[in-house]
């Protein structure tokens, strides 16, 4: 897993932190792995400095670009939905600022993220750097298609809502690998588990509605168009 620097006496913002894990548990977040990297994470890191004094507060913020850094109990409830043991490999579509590629980081053994937003890539890899996670790779590119080249996938994250499941997506799942995306309409979707039953082209896969949710339109060859 991806060392932590930014703890002990010269962390400022640890309090911060503990508050945003006690708001998360109280909202019924019960996987210690989960609260855990958010206790570690420095969310600060991951926002423009206008907004840093709201860092831990348990609200979506702007990135810039038209985009937000997510409410931390949304991706709270995303990652514990992955059921994540630490061992895996994980896709994730939409770095957005990096924040829950950090998070990912934390509870898996590698991560890859795809984003179409080349300014939102640079920014989220030297956010990454800053906060010395190292086994996170950010691709730019588009989403919907993955990344070939380092699947199968133990998990796949989408963070952000399409009309349908990417085929690329399912291609490369592992046999028995969860996907988490929202289906729906722009604005208003259904948080959807996706997990792929079986080995080889016979494969099954079976899906399960998790909840509502809203999330920005996912863009590309196998998403929206705009």
């Amino acid at each position: 897993m991806a060392p932590r620097r930014l703890t002990g006496a010269t962390d400022t913002y640890a309090g911060y932190r503990a508050r945003l894990v006690e708001t998360l548990r109280a909202r019924g977040i019960r996987d210690l792995a989960v609260l855990k990297a958010f206790a570690e994470t420095p969310r600060h890191l991951f926002v423009p400095p206008a907004v840093r004094h709201r860092a831990y507060e348990d609200t979506a913020l702007p990135i810039g670009n038209g985009q937000t850094i997510s409410q931390p109990f949304t991706q709270a409830r995303y990652l514990e939905a992955l059921r994540l043991k630490g061992r895996e490999r994980v896709l994730e579509i939409g770095t957005g600022s990096g924040y829950q590629t950090a998070l990912l980081g934390a509870l898996a053994s590698t991560v890859f993220s795809v984003e179409r937003v080349e300014a939102l890539a640079i920014a989220a890899q030297r956010a990454l750097r800053e906060a010395g996670i190292a086994n996170v790779s950010v691709l730019l590119g588009d989403g919907t298609l993955g990344w070939s080249a380092y699947a199968p996938y133990d998990a796949i994250l989408v963070a952000a809502g399409g009309p349908e499941v990417p085929p690329p997506l399912v291609e490369q799942l592992a046999p028995d690998g969860r996907l988490l995306i929202p289906l729906g309409e722009h604005g208003a979707q259904t948080l959807t588990l996706v997990e792929r039953v079986g080995q080889g082209p016979s494969h099954a896969v079976r899906r399960t509605p998790l909840g509502a949710a809203r999330f920005v339109p996912l863009l590309g060859e196998h998403g929206f168009d705009a």
